[in-house]
C-alpha cells in the first residue's frame, strides 16, 4: 500500500510538471512571432532561475537586437560568453550588436570567429556573411564586400532582394557593371519594384552604353 502511494505521488508530480511546462510561455516562439518585449521578459525570468541556461541567453540577445536595444544586447552577450565562450549563437549575435553600434572591427572579428567555429549548416551563416559585407561597404572595401555578399546569397539564395541588391551595389562601386546587373536582376526577380535595384541596374547599363 505504501509503495502504491509513493508511485502515485511520483506520477502526480510528473504530470503536474508536464502541465506546468505546457502552459509556460515559449520565449523562442514569441521571438519568432516578433513579440520581442515579452520574449525578453520570459528569458530574464529563465536566467534568474537558471543562470547557465545558454538557450535563454541566446534568445534574450536575439530579442534585444531585434528590439534595437543594441547596447544592452552587447552587454548581455558579453556576460553570457563568460559562462560559455564557445556558444556560436552568442558569437554571432554579439557581432550583430557591435555592428549596429558602429564597432566595425570588433563586429567583423566576432563574425569571423562565428564562421570559423561553425559548420556550413549553421543557422545564421548566411547572415554573418551579409553583415561582413555591410562592414566592408562601410570601409569602402568593395571587393571584400562582393565576396561576402556573394557567399551570403550562396547560402540563402532566396533570402532577400535586399541582399542581392547590396551585392549589386558592391560590384557597381567596384566598377564591375556587368556582374552588378546580374545581381540586380536577381534582386528584381524576387521583388520587381525594389527601388535600389532598379536604380542600380539603370546606372550600370548607362556605364555600358
Amino acid at each position: 500500500m505504501k509503495k502504491l502511494v509513493i508511485v502515485s505521488f511520483i506520477l502526480s508530480a510528473i504530470i503536474s510538471s508536464a502541465f506546468a511546462q505546457a502552459g509556460k510561455p515559449d520565449a523562442l516562439k514569441l521571438y519568432r512571432e516578433g513579440n520581442y518585449k515579452d520574449a525578453i521578459v520570459i528569458c530574464e525570468e529563465e536566467i534568474t532561475n537558471n543562470p547557465s541556461n545558454m538557450d535563454s541567453h541566446a534568445v534574450l540577445c536575439w530579442s534585444l537586437v531585434a528590439n534595437k536595444q543594441y547596447n544592452e544586447a552587447e552587454q548581455r552577450a558579453t556576460e553570457a560568453r563568460k559562462i560559455n565562450q564557445y556558444d556560436i549563437r552568442l558569437m554571432e549575435v554579439l557581432g550583430e550588436a557591435k555592428y549596429y553600434l558602429g564597432k566595425n572591427i570588433e563586429a567583423l572579428a566576432m563574425f569571423q570567429r562565428y564562421i570559423a567555429s561553425s559548420s556550413e549548416s549553421a543557422a545564421r551563416i548566411g547572415t554573418a556573411y551579409y553583415y561582413m559585407g555591410e562592414i566592408y561597404v562601410r570601409q569602402a572595401k568593395y571587393e571584400h564586400a562582393d565576396i561576402s555578399f556573394t557567399t551570403a546569397v550562396r547560402f540563402e539564395p532566396a533570402h532577400s532582394a535586399h541582399w542581392w541588391t547590396r551585392l549589386g551595389y558592391a560590384r557597381e562601386m567596384n566598377g564591375d557593371w556587368q556582374n552588378a546587373i546580374v545581381a540586380y536582376d536577381k534582386a528584381l526577380a524576387l521583388n520587381s519594384s525594389h527601388y535600389d535595384a532598379i536604380r542600380g541596374k539603370n546606372n550600370c547599363k548607362a556605364h555600358l552604353q
